[in-house]
């Protein structure tokens, strides 16, 4: 039996377990990535946070730097979360690193600032840059033959099960699709799920529901790729933000009305920065059996 030592964050009741590259004795295979962060069968969680750290010793002095290798509850590896790479920060800052925090995802280094903390809990600003629109790097791709994709791709008709449905596509280094609602009231889960694996969302896609309340304020339910219905996502936030934005339905700064809380989006000419919160749960260990390292299910 392996044992592995584990921190578990939330940011806005998205969940991780942060876990020191230095304490892996395996790499994170699927199998112990779905078990760990199974609810019944594991630690639970919406996703896993693999953090490298240089070794220097920490510094409140100089802005600290790491890497992070995220994975969603599925097993499958994500390019960035915003909410988990705020929750990594937090690591970070209660290890005993300053208020500036550069962390290097699959999406690009990002640089966040932490603006208050109260013991466990922090409030910092992330710096995402800006929104990705070209459709061949989000990537999405229509598979029927007509006239090239507009940048950004907004109103987009989108043909599935019940139909067409008007859709903005954008990604923050991870693709994103949103859509606009009158209310929440209804199956959004079912098609959320549909559009996750749509063929035209070749490495499949987050979904976000915005409902618009005012000029700077929405409301958003979302389906993330490779976890299914989360309390709330970082770039998904972001991503309904900008479609709300460039639909004509909301100026920035739009703050983002989440089941866990609130986060706020700011769109500015160097690119959309993300505020939220991220609290430290707990710390433990988990056992990694013989038959888990051995299993070889997808």
């Amino acid at each position: 039996m392996i044992r592995i030592p584990f921190t578990k964050a939330q940011g806005a009741g998205n969940d991780f377990l942060i876990i020191d590259q230095k304490a892996l004795a395996l790499a994170p295979f699927p199998a112990w990535v779905r078990r760990i962060c199974d609810r019944r069968f594991g630690v639970g969680a919406d996703g896993v946070v693999v953090i490298s750290i240089p070794p220097a010793a920490p510094t409140a002095n100089n802005i600290a730097e790491a890497k992070v290798t995220i994975f969603n509850s599925d097993g499958s590896e994500a390019e960035i979360s915003g909410n988990g790479t705020r929750c990594a920060a937090a690591y970070l800052v209660q290890m005993g690193y300053g208020a500036q925090i550069s962390i290097r995802t699959g999406a690009g280094q990002k640089y966040l600032t932490l603006l208050s903390r109260e013991e466990n809990r922090f409030v910092f600003e992330m710096a995402l840059g800006n929104p990705i629109f070209s459709a061949a790097a989000i990537p999405f791709r229509p598979s029927f033959p007509g006239p090239k994709l507009p940048e950004p791709v907004v109103g987009f008709d989108l043909p599935l099960a019940s139909g067409l449905r008007k859709v903005t596509v954008t990604s923050f280094g991870n693709p994103h699709c949103s859509l606009t609602v009158e209310h929440f009231d209804w199956d959004w889960q079912t098609l959320g799920a549909e559009i996750e694996k749509h063929l035209f969302f070749p490495r499949h896609t987050n979904v976000e529901f915005y409902r618009l309340l005012s000029n700077h304020e929405i409301e958003v339910r979302f389906w993330e790729r490779g976890v299914g219905v989360t309390l709330s996502s970082g770039t998904g936030s972001c991503a309904a933000a900008v479609a709300a934005i460039l639909n004509q339905q909301a100026e920035s700064p739009v703050t983002v009305k989440t089941l866990a809380g609130d986060l706020r989006v700011r769109w500015e000419a160097n690119g959309i920065s993300l505020t939220g919160p991220a609290e430290i749960i707990c710390q433990g260990e988990f056992f990694v059996s013989e038959e888990l390292i051995h299993a070889t299910t997808p």
